[in-house]
């Protein structure tokens, strides 16, 4: 080896030495006397086990580590230290007992594409103002009167599905999702206003999981620009709802119509920030879970029949389908109603949620340090056998007793829950009802596997051929 080569190898050495070394150090720091670091492994300097976490999937790098340490390790992933925890009283302590000790943390790019006052970035007053107002308008008394629009939304789409040709179900689904986030936003928006803003949002949500970088032609970059235009496209919308002084019980009207205790209104760069979240928040978890959904009872003969009687029931009480779904109706479908509970335990499109510690917190004898990321492990809890009989088969019937408390957890909790679950649980009914009074189906291709996007679907978004449903 040339002298060169040499010098460059014991340079690697020297600093791979004092990057372990300093990573050691900040591990060996004690503030809490009585309290120690939790067990696990930290891995590599720097890159700690985010190759380890991304090269497989994701349930089982978490289970791998819970059967090791417990239900509380630590690992180090994206450059930051973590407490990884994967009990309900774990996740209790940190989402809800405990909750101010722990902030909501996003990479700094994410937060530029989604707005930086989007109500789930914050902590405080200003989060639970914004919380109030988009609870309010997502509250079960104001989504009872969505149920006829999202019932035609639903139709139409599914109609355009049938034909017998190969469809992509979870980009369909997204088409679905997104426009009831528009119609939950906006109510009756324009249809030049909805296209502007389908065609922006889908450059910026194809740019949200990319490398950070804002070199022209990458897809970040390209999300950063589509970010700009939606800015002014709702800042258009905003204005013109502005100048009409509609009183509408939207969400844009909740947010146009709000006063703090000092009379203040939020800006418009506010309230298009907490638009273009809850529009995020609304779209890839819905979809992920209307496409489990659809696989679940295709899979299961009986459970599809069980379902197909419940729901035709419903339809010829309906005339035949010829009048819409009725609230009440939505709200008595039993068995349709424990096949969306067991999809969102099976498929728990949320894995985990990130937290921050602000202080120094012990738990249970374990010290988590402060600027620690903490992740409560959805997952782990809802597939534990402690939790769930044999959780890897789908089984709604274990609906009929109450899951312990904190043991299902698909829409999180505490503070930080999410506040649109009632919607997202209206949608997947309306859409089951749909799709078997209507059309019979078949999965295309490999009908086993998980890929993430970071949200679990089925391999290559379950592909599916579609027909209308013989009436003879």
């Amino acid at each position: 080896m040339e002298l060169g080569g040499i010098l460059v190898v014991y340079v690697l050495i020297f600093l791979l030495t004092l990057l372990t070394y300093v990573f050691s150090r900040r591990d060996k720091r004690e503030p809490l006397k009585s309290a120690k670091l939790p067990p696990g492994s930290m891995g590599w300097p720097y890159i700690g086990e985010t190759l380890q976490l991304f090269s497989q999937d994701p349930s089982v790098f978490f289970a791998t580590k819970q059967k090791k340490y417990g239900e509380i390790f630590k690992t180090h992933i994206l450059g930051c230290p973590c407490a990884m925890l994967a009990s309900p009283e774990a996740a209790r302590f940190v989402l809800v007992t405990q909750a101010h000790l722990f902030k909501p943390t996003y990479p700094k790019s994410k937060e530029r594409l989604i707005g930086p006052s989007a109500l789930f970035f914050h902590q405080g007053d200003y989060h639970m103002r914004l919380r109030k107002l988009v609870q309010g308008s997502l509250s079960l008394d104001a989504i009872r009167n969505l149920v006829a629009d999202i019932e035609a939304i639903t139709a139409t789409a599914l109609d355009t599905w049938a034909g017998g040709r190969v469809i992509n179900t979870f980009h369909e689904m997204k088409k679905i999702s997104f426009e009831v986030g528009i119609l939950s936003i906006f109510g009756h928006l324009e249809a030049r206003y909805t296209d502007e803003l389908k065609k922006n949002y889908s450059i910026l949500d194809k740019g949200y999981n990319s490398f950070p970088t804002n070199i022209p032609g990458t897809a970040y970059k390209k999300a950063l620009l589509a970010r700009k235009r939606l800015s002014t496209i709702l800042g258009a919308i905003i204005c013109e709802r502005k100048e009409k002084r509609l009183l509408q019980k939207d969400l844009l009207g909740s947010l146009l119509n709000s006063k703090d205790e000092k009379g203040e209104i939020l800006t418009d760069e506010q309230i298009a920030d907490n638009i273009i979240g809850v529009l995020f928040a609304a779209q890839d978890t819905t979809a992920s879970v209307m496409t489990w959904i659809l696989k679940y009872i295709h899979d299961d003969p009986k459970l599809l029949e069980a379902v197909k009687a419940e729901q035709n029931a419903i339809r010829e009480s309906n005339d035949g389908g010829s009048q819409p779904l009725t609230w009440n109706q939505t709200r008595n479908m039993p068995i349709t109603c424990k096949v969306v509970l067991e999809s969102l335990r099976m498929a728990s499109i949320i894995s985990f949620t990130y937290r921050e510690a602000v202080a120094d917190v012990e738990y249970k004898g374990y010290l988590i340090p402060k600027g620690w990321k903490v992740l409560p492990l959805f997952r782990n809890i809802h597939h534990s056998p402690e939790f769930f009989v044999d959780p890897q088969k789908f089984d709604p019937t274990r609906y009929e007793v109450a899951p312990k408390p904190y043991t299902l957890m698909p829409f999180g909790s505490g503070v930080h829950a999410c506040p649109g679950n009632e919607l997202a649980k209206l949608e997947m009914l309306i859409m089951t009802h749909h799709l078997v009074t209507k059309f019979r189906w078949e999965v295309v291709g490999s009908q086993s596997g998980i890929q993430y996007g970071p949200f679990p679907v089925p391999v290559n978004g379950l592909p599916a051929r579609f027909w209308i449903e013989s009436s003879s």
